[in-house]
């Protein structure tokens, strides 16, 4: 077999993959006694974020697009949230092809009572070697925005 690395563990992906694996399940672990999945939680927490903007009606594109998920998962994620009446969805007001996104009071006090946990858990989870993490949020955020 012709592989470029020579063990698993040389591979910048594989690694990356364990590592969100790892910390995947710790938030999921956290976030399960509030019956929220991170990724709920992401869709909450994004919807409290771009609302507090001035002037701004936040859809689902915004939304996924803050976020990074993709559509077809943003589209299930909303429909579950307003399911269990986290979220209301409404027709956007000026762009008829656009849905509307808002928190339901509901919402708006369990993402109040999610943050402060998954913040707590990237705290403890980070905060290994200080030098090297600003290195990676450095690159992860390079990665990301090119």
């Amino acid at each position: 077999m012709n592989f470029r690395f020579k063990q698993p563990e040389d591979s910048p992906g594989f690694l990356l993959w364990q590592l969100t694996n790892q910390w995947q399940r710790a938030q999921r672990n956290a976030l399960a006694k509030l019956e929220l999945t991170h990724a709920q939680f992401v869709v909450l927490a994004s919807v409290l974020w771009l609302s507090s903007q001035p002037d701004n009606i936040v859809t689902q594109q915004q939304i996924s697009a803050h976020s990074k998920i993709d559509k077809m998962s943003m589209s299930a994620l909303t429909k579950t949230l307003v399911q269990k009446k986290l979220l209301v969805r409404t027709a956007h007001a000026n762009d008829g092809r656009a849905y509307s996104l808002a928190l339901t009071e509901k919402g708006h006090k369990l993402v109040l009572k999610a943050i402060p946990i998954v913040e707590r858990i990237d705290a403890d989870f980070f905060t290994k070697d200080t030098t090297q993490l600003v290195q990676l949020v450095h690159n992860l955020k390079h990665l990301i925005h090119n």
